[in-house]
């Protein structure tokens, strides 16, 4: 059996996993949530306690489902420990080119205070993070609302989900994108979207004909590597 880590955001626990949780089993795979302390650490140290955790399964492949600033904490991971087993890895609402919101707030002592290290990460520039994080060189999916709620939306220039712009999810060597109608906070419990990853995990693209009403716009699948 295939095994799938859950990989939350920031202010989130492994426990804000929980549809993924009681739907994964029923199609075949292992669901294993893994919390790390946000925010206490600097990307390079989450990314090791998270390599510290992960299940060495017998069988199978280990592929990966991540929220948020998950999916940079995973990249930091396959970057310089990346598990034999690796199968593909779906990111939902990452920053991967850096936040705005956090660039505009790196300065205040609130953001200071409530992100801690991470936050400077969060405000580095697409070029600082890439060189931080590493090349994708392995199957990924990304997927990003555009229904933007929260206090900060005003912040953010483009469509968004009102903490992560559609832009800033993209990242260089992704194989396939989908924008769904879904905010920030609860797209990683959306039905739909967990169909997309599902199907991401099987076949290594999304089912872009069949986002239907969820998905506004779409770049449709990347150019895939081999």
């Amino acid at each position: 059996m295939d095994t799938i880590v859950l990989v939350h955001g920031l202010w989130r626990t492994h426990l804000s996993f929980l549809m993924p949780y009681l739907r994964l089993p029923r199609e075949g795979y292992k669901p294993v949530g893994i919390r790390y302390p946000a925010r206490t650490r600097p990307l390079d140290d989450l990314a090791q306690h998270v390599a510290a955790r992960l299940p060495r399964p017998a069988t199978g492949r280990v592929h990966f489902l991540t929220h948020s600033l998950g999916g940079l904490v995973v990249r930091r991971l396959l970057r310089d420990h990346r598990p034999p087993n690796l199968g593909r890895v779906v990111m939902l609402s990452p920053p991967n080119q850096g936040s705005q919101l956090a660039r505009r707030l790196q300065h205040s002592r609130f953001f200071q205070v409530a992100a801690g290290p991470v936050g400077l990460n969060l405000a580095s520039d697409a070029a600082m993070l890439n060189d931080l994080l590493g090349p994708v060189d392995y199957e990924l999916g990304v997927i990003v609302g555009s229904v933007t709620r929260g206090l900060g939306c005003s912040m953010i220039e483009g469509p968004s989900d009102g903490r992560v712009s559609v832009e800033e999810a993209r990242v260089d060597g992704m194989l396939d994108f989908l924008v769904v109608r879904c905010g920030h906070i609860l797209i990683m419990n959306n039905a739909g979207v967990l169909d997309q990853a599902v199907h991401f995990f099987r076949h290594g693209a999304f089912r872009h004909e069949a986002a239907g009403a969820e998905a506004p716009a779409s770049t449709g699948p990347l150019t895939r590597r081999g």
